[in-house]
């Protein structure tokens, strides 16, 4: 099976909240991962987890073929990155999607899921596949919200005490 197109430069996601930003997808720049790890390192569920920040900072540096690092950007700003898993289980796994909080709100996380949705379908996949803890009752709204339904429960995988959700979208 073919891997899903991604953005090598830049996708256009559109505008949302009536605001007249625009939005997209790119290639995460260089130095933006040493400049976000930390700042999600103090967002939920990263903070809860005791996430340290150069810890996110590198994960998100990382440069896999099959699992890439992507930025969410407003002009010249990043509001946000998201990291993929291709090809895991007849679709791609959303490992990561981080919005910071000045741009939350603004529909960017479902359109980046409309945008993954889409590459999927164009590239044959049968579902999208993406995890959240069960104390982050938000997270699990809004990907219900969006079609995902809960798979599985897998308790104590991150963090003794707390379970992860695999949620699945189905396609097609």
């Amino acid at each position: 099976m073919k891997e899903p197109p991604l953005p090598v430069e830049r996708y256009e996601l559109g505008s949302f909240s009536g605001g007249g930003q625009m939005f997209a997808l790119r290639t995460m720049p260089p130095g933006e991962p040493q400049r976000l790890g930390p700042l999600f390192a103090g967002i939920d569920p990263w903070k809860r987890y005791g996430y340290r920040g150069d810890a996110l900072a590198a994960y998100l540096a990382g440069i896999e073929k099959t699992a890439p690092r992507i930025a969410i950007v407003s002009g010249n700003d990043v509001a946000g990155a998201l990291a993929l898993r291709l090809n895991w289980l007849r679709g791609p796994y959303l490992p990561f999607l981080g919005i910071l909080p000045k741009y939350q709100g603004k529909g960017l996380g479902g359109a980046v899921l409309s945008w993954l949705e889409r590459e999927a379908r164009l590239n044959g996949e049968t579902n999208v596949w993406v995890c959240t803890s069960d104390f982050n009752a938000g997270a699990a709204r809004f990907y219900e919200q969006h079609g995902f339904t809960q798979t599985a429960l897998i308790d104590d995988l991150i963090a003794d005490g707390s379970g992860e959700r695999l949620l699945r979208k189905k396609l097609g």
